[in-house]
């Protein structure tokens, strides 16, 4: 254990709100190892970079002396967490999600140290609690204070439907930290009203209530929305080295620094250094750099972070084309077939309008020049080199 100023600087850098603070500093005079709890649904498979924003702060907690139970929502999951949702959300099988939570438990260790971590499923508690505990757990609440939730009351002035399955989530959520005894419970800003719904619930039990932390919600590849699989920004930590090199490198200037507060390792010290080298006229390029390389090595190693810069660099600098750049025929006819046609049939977009969107961009080239005209027609009977942003590429047989 160290002391208690600077365990509660740790603790909340890059947090947007603790409450309670002055709760916290008494647990931390205490001098015992505190049970530090995040929750995650498995209704993906992978784990992706906004996940870690929570399970780096769990491995802050242990580098303290604490306890961290990494809860995985086996039970909830197959209810759908429906926080930011305007619509309802689609339960999962208990197949899909048991298969989704093999991958979490595979992965999470490449941050958290095992010796500290207490992997947990809320179907052991929560499905012993039965049909009567669960009438008696929805008693502690009223319909009023689930419609102050933001997203309920939006979808209930609007007409949208809620089912009665919804209101539950925020309890049983709840419900999990009575059953694991938290004392900390970490989750994302969205999370605030099922955060504090565990503080209400372990007060009724009889427990001290538990702090709650929240961490920003990390911005995907757009820069604008929430990392997610749905609307493909984010990056996966399994996903190979050269694709989570190339995607960190993908990102705004601006983000760059979101992403050093809330992922990297470094001090706050370190990164405040870089900021002034670039400040000072470094390019921010190579500050990037760093960061690639350090989240390349950290899921997977060292030598993989090294091999993923020299690639980035010769593919991108010197113009290389990768080794398993994927081989596709697309026929054209006799008439030839616009480009953007050609694009989207090649598997490099998923629409034709995204096509276009991409050529208005600049981002597509065809043998390696920028692709101007959107009714550029592509004839038959030849071998092209397309290009679409900056990773996807297809050696294409015109047909």
């Amino acid at each position: 254990m160290t002391d208690v100023q600077g365990a509660l600087e740790l603790i909340k850098r890059g947090a947007d709100e603790l409450l309670v603070e002055a709760e916290l500093v008494e647990r931390l005079k205490a001098n015992r190892p505190l049970r530090v709890k995040a929750g995650f649904d498995p209704t993906a498979p992978d784990l992706h970079l906004g996940h870690t924003v929570l399970i780096n702060k769990l491995r802050q907690f242990q580098e303290l002396g604490h306890q961290v139970l990494f809860l995985i929502g086996d039970f909830t999951g197959m209810i759908g967490d429906p926080t930011g949702k305007n619509a309802t959300r689609p339960p999962l099988s208990r197949e899909q999600i048991m298969e989704n939570a093999r991958t979490y438990q595979e992965q999470v260790f490449k941050i958290l140290d095992p010796d500290r971590t207490e992997i947990c499923f809320n179907s052991s508690w929560m499905e012993a609690l039965g049909s009567a505990g669960m009438i008696r757990l929805a008693s502690r609440n009223t319909v009023a204070r689930m419609l102050e939730r933001d997203d309920f009351s939006k979808r209930y002035a609007s007409g949208q439907p809620i089912a009665i399955h919804e209101f539950l989530y925020p309890l049983c959520q709840g419900y999990d930290s009575v059953a694991m005894r938290a004392d900390v419970e970490l989750g994302g800003t969205d999370q605030k009203f099922n955060l504090l719904m565990g503080r209400e619930l372990q007060k009724h039990e009889g427990q001290a209530p538990q702090c709650v932390l929240m961490m920003p919600l990390l911005e995907g590849l757009d820069g604008v929305n929430k990392m997610s699989k749905s609307l493909g920004n984010y990056i996966g930590i399994a996903e190979p080295a050269r694709e989570i090199f190339g995607k960190v490198m993908s990102i705004s200037d601006d983000l760059m620094w979101r992403y050093y507060e809330l992922l990297s390792f470094r001090s706050t010290a370190e990164i405040a250094a870089l900021r002034r080298e670039v400040e000072g006229g470094r390019n921010p390029r190579d500050i990037k750099v760093l960061l690639a390389q350090e989240l390349v090595a950290r899921f997977h190693d060292q030598r993989s972070a090294e091999d993923a810069l020299s690639e980035f660099e010769a593919r991108f600098q010197r113009g290389v084309l990768p080794d398993d750049m994927p081989e596709v025929s697309v026929v054209v006819g006799a008439a030839g077939l616009p480009v953007f046609q050609v694009i989207k049939q090649a598997g490099l977009t998923g629409t034709t309008s995204e096509a276009m969107r991409m050529i208005e961009q600049g981002a597509v080239r065809l043998n390696g020049e920028r692709v101007e005209d959107k009714a550029l027609i592509l004839a038959t009977g030849q071998k092209v080199i397309l290009q679409v942003g900056k990773r996807k590429f297809a050696a294409v047989r015109l047909d």
